[in-house]
């Protein structure tokens, strides 16, 4: 059985994403409070694999999550793209009429705007989770109470879904990477047999530096799919780059990085997997 260490409870989206990614395997989900308690469980056992959302297509990217990566020293080795559909769900003898307050986490209830603006008589309450806000207006009965989160909680909470699909902007879609104890990596993706990889560096305080490594990614035929930037604290207007690429000859990718390593301070390979494929 393959241990999974997640941020939420059963129900959340990370387990959705976790069963996807890991489809066919028998799962012992770990559920975590925090992202930062994830990495201790990894930590504290090296053969816990983790599911760790980074980015999503409303929201942005996760900024803590890049940085509590890099730190841990564990590796990225595969992603999925889940597509985020919201439901509002409420204890089973309850109606639209009895809710007063809904709760949930402040991700989601940004990307339900415009259904919550439709509803102004409703309390809106941030929670730390999605499908535990739902687990917690089961346990403890609360009258009056709806949660916002995946359809698959309902049952698992035994809820009632009052609408589904009430998320604003249809193509929500987040990005979970898979990341393991470096160890474990090439069990689970070999690097000669990828096609994206993500790494951080930061460049010298001079200019034009980022514009040479980009060149030398073009020269390569290399592609950037995502280039964010994190201030190095405690250094003025210095920079920690996080790159995605993707590439077609492992070899030549490579090459690339090779050429671009002089340029670079810090430069440090964060994995090299699949891209992820993306689901409902």
């Amino acid at each position: 059985m393959r241990k999974v260490a997640i941020q939420g409870v059963i129900g959340s989206f990370h387990d959705i994403a976790a069963h996807k990614f890991f489809e066919g395997e028998e799962l012992e989900i770990i559920c975590c409070d925090t992202f930062e308690q994830v990495f201790e469980e990894m930590k504290a056992d090296g053969s816990v694999v983790a599911l760790l959302a980074i980015e999503n297509t409303i929201a942005g990217s996760l900024l803590h999550n890049y940085e509590l990566l890099r730190d841990s020293g564990m590796q990225i080795v595969g992603e999925h793209k889940l597509r985020i559909s919201h439901s509002i769900m409420c204890l089973p003898e309850e109606d639209w009429n009895d809710i007063t307050e809904v709760n949930s986490h402040p991700v989601a209830l940004m990307q339900c705007r415009d259904f919550l603006t439709k509803h102004p008589d409703f309390k809106v309450v941030e929670t730390e989770d999605t499908a535990g806000s739902a687990k917690h207006i089961s346990e403890c009965r609360l009258k009056g109470h709806a949660a916002i989160c995946s359809k698959f909680a309902a049952p698992l909470y035994g809820m009632k879904i009052l609408e589904e699909g009430i998320e604003t902007n249809k193509h929500n879609f987040t990005r979970f990477l898979v990341i393991s104890d470096p160890w474990m990596a090439e069990e689970l993706c070999n690097p000669r047999y990828s096609n994206k990889a993500s790494i951080v560096f930061s460049t010298p305080h001079s200019e034009g530096s980022l514009s040479q490594i980009l060149s030398i990614f073009s020269f390569y035929k290399i592609n950037l799919t995502k280039i964010q930037s994190l201030p190095i604290i405690g250094r003025e207007w210095e920079y920690l780059f996080y790159v995605d690429v993707t590439y077609d000859d492992y070899i030549r990718y490579r090459q690339s990085i090779d050429a671009i390593r002089p340029l670079t301070k810090q430069l440090k390979i964060l994995g090299e997997y699949q891209d992820g494929k993306s689901t409902l």
